[in-house]
């Protein structure tokens, strides 16, 4: 599958000259023949909202996007209202005119700059599903810091992992060392499950906030495939290729003799004595 990484800047709180962005991109990669499109977390919204996150909610994916994605599939990240109704951080995987997928984030960063906590409710599943491309699963931001997350994936079938972020530039005497973290995290969960890994981070900056971009992609085998430029828009295609999973799983056993029941065990264990 071709996939385009679309590394844009939201505007924060405006979902009409978002969704306007968004629309406008997914049309020209329709053009190109492109089967998947990727945009960055909260994508339609914009990161720090707070108080805005109860204006900007959807309850609904917007019917042009649904209209679209019997061209092309679709994922994008938004405020969802939930049929509980409350709010969450949500990767929409839009196919064939539905919603094939959505997945709530699951840790809500809470720490530093970050409130999530505050404005968001928990998610509380991870998933792998079946798409026309393969068997895929979704992350958002923080949760790949969490190795339960791709590895339950790697475990679901998951062929291809894709992570939705906004993660702020922190800069140190190394230089932007959040990048080396973030492509250290996906090489290993590439290795470690055989598969693609891809990362759509965002650009701009939001009340002082600055995003850094950079987005990427990781081959099973580890390698960067592609690489997005740094704080500024940027829009790139790669080719995921099922053959390459197939030589690594081959070549490896790692990623087949997994012993779930002995994990199972453990985590029982280490829960019981806590």
């Amino acid at each position: 599958m071709n996939v385009f990484l679309a590394q844009m800047k939201p505007i924060l709180g405006d979902t009409e000259k978002n969704l306007k962005k968004i629309v406008e991109i997914v049309e020209e990669q329709i053009e190109k023949g492109t089967e998947i499109v990727v945009f960055p977390e909260l994508s339609l919204t914009g990161y720090l909202l707070e108080e805005m996150v109860y204006d900007v909610a959807i309850d609904k994916v917007p019917e042009i996007l649904l209209e679209l994605s019997k061209k092309i599939s679709i994922i994008f990240g938004a405020v969802e209202l939930g049929e509980d109704l409350y709010h969450y951080n949500t990767a929409f995987y839009l196919e064939d005119g539905e919603i094939k997928h959505r997945h709530r984030k699951i840790y809500l960063p809470t720490y530093g700059l970050f409130d999530e906590g505050r404005y968001f409710k928990e998610g509380d599943s991870v998933r792998a599903f079946d798409t026309k491309f393969g068997r895929v699963g979704m992350l958002i931001c923080e949760d790949i810091f969490h190795q339960s997350n791709p590895y339950i994936l790697g475990q679901d079938g998951a062929h291809t992992i894709f992570i939705i972020a906004n993660s702020p530039t922190r800069l140190t005497d190394k230089g932007l060392e959040i990048e080396s973290v973030w492509e250290s995290i996906c090489r290993t969960t590439a290795i470690s499950n055989g598969c693609f890994t891809v990362v759509v981070n965002r650009v701009g900056v939001e009340d002082g906030v600055n995003f850094w971009g950079g987005s990427f992609a990781i081959s099973p085998s580890g390698d960067v495939l592609k690489k997005l430029k740094q704080f500024e828009e940027d829009g790139q295609e790669v080719s995921i290729d099922k053959k390459e999973i197939v030589k690594i799983r081959f070549a490896s056993g790692s990623c087949k003799n997994e012993k779930i029941d002995l994990v199972l065990n453990e985590l029982r264990r280490i829960k019981k004595s806590r």
